[in-house]
């Protein structure tokens, strides 16, 4: 599954996966993923993992006032089901 290679992507995609109503404005998002890994992400590497989720079909984004608010595609959600699969594989 090469569209989770990298850790921050994943990561982006088990949270919107798991988010209440499937979608969360991007600063959310962030922050969510700083607490995760309790440290600071730049800015540049959030947003560059975002767009390439987006491009790749996996992420989708709309505008809601002033924030840009992202969700799971059915690709994303396909491939995020898939890995939450291998991981139960794994570990069993």
């Amino acid at each position: 599954m090469r569209w989770l290679q990298s850790g921050t992507r994943r990561d982006i995609c088990i949270l919107l996966g798991g988010a209440e109503d499937g979608e969360l404005p991007a600063q959310k998002l962030k922050t969510r993923l700083e607490g995760h890994y309790d440290d600071r992400i730049e800015p540049r590497q959030f947003y560059g993992s975002l767009e390439d989720l987006e491009r790749k079909g996996f992420v989708e984004s709309r505008t809601e006032g002033l924030s840009d608010v992202y969700s799971l595609t059915d690709a994303g959600e396909q491939r995020l089901g898939e890995h939450y699969e291998w991981l139960c594989d794994q570990l069993a």
